[in-house]
């Protein structure tokens, strides 16, 4: 049976969330195929009888796991014998650090940059609680957290920097060293969500981050 994942949608068969795709391409890395069932923000509570608030939600059968660390620790559990998210204990615990730092970070800068650019790709159904609650979040309007953002933009970039550096000056074509890892899931699976949301690209020719991501592409695809 093949695996299923509710996967977030917007207009135009957007994918707006960085979890999905983390989701997709650590499938990928495992070498598992699954489909999709789009879904809208708002429609999330009323799957598998309203058991989760958020997606990716992932369905294998009769095992139904939602949020992507519990997704990743099931696959691993589940496919002992196809590559692993994570060899260690160790290296699943500097994966969890590489998320924290870069959601606390790097994201609030990203989130303030394209927020309203979310907003306006979301389904029409899905904008009114998506402004209510990121406003609540943030503290102020959508157009405010995105006021003079074209100002912010340079900084914005250069807030990835770490991670053109490890992969420039280190030598290594993955964050996770010579074959992708769980690290590069959470990176790539950000890049490709601003990718599909944004009015402002946010790498450009020449980048490091633009061979990365298509490396990591490739790899998860051959």
């Amino acid at each position: 049976m093949t695996i299923l994942l509710y996967d977030l949608v917007a207009e135009g068969d957007r994918r707006p969330s960085p979890f999905c795709f983390r989701t997709k391409l650590a499938l990928a890395q495992k070498r598992l195929a699954f489909e999709t069932a789009p879904v809208a923000m708002t429609d999330i509570e009323a799957l598998e009888g309203g058991a989760f608030k958020t997606v990716p939600i992932l369905k294998d059968g009769a095992h139904v796991v939602g949020d992507s660390w519990a997704i990743a620790d099931y696959l691993d559990e589940a496919y002992p014998e196809r590559p692993r998210l994570f060899h260690s204990p160790e290296e699943r615990g500097l994966c969890r650090f590489f998320e924290a730092w870069l959601f606390s970070g790097v994201l609030q800068q990203v989130l303030r940059f394209y927020v309203r650019d979310i907003h306006d790709r979301l389904l029409e159904k899905d904008r009114a609680y998506f402004r209510r609650s990121r406003e609540s979040r943030l503290g102020c309007t959508l157009e405010e957290a995105a006021a003079g953002r074209e100002a912010r933009l340079d900084a914005m970039r250069a807030s990835f920097d770490p991670a053109r550096l490890t992969l420039t000056h280190q030598g290594q074509p993955f964050l996770s060293g010579q074959n992708p890892g769980y690290a590069d899931c959470i990176l790539a699976g950000v890049l490709l969500w601003i990718e599909a949301i944004d009015t402002v690209p946010l790498l450009v020719q020449g980048d490091p981050l633009v061979v990365y991501l298509e490396r990591v592409r490739a790899s998860l695809t051959r």
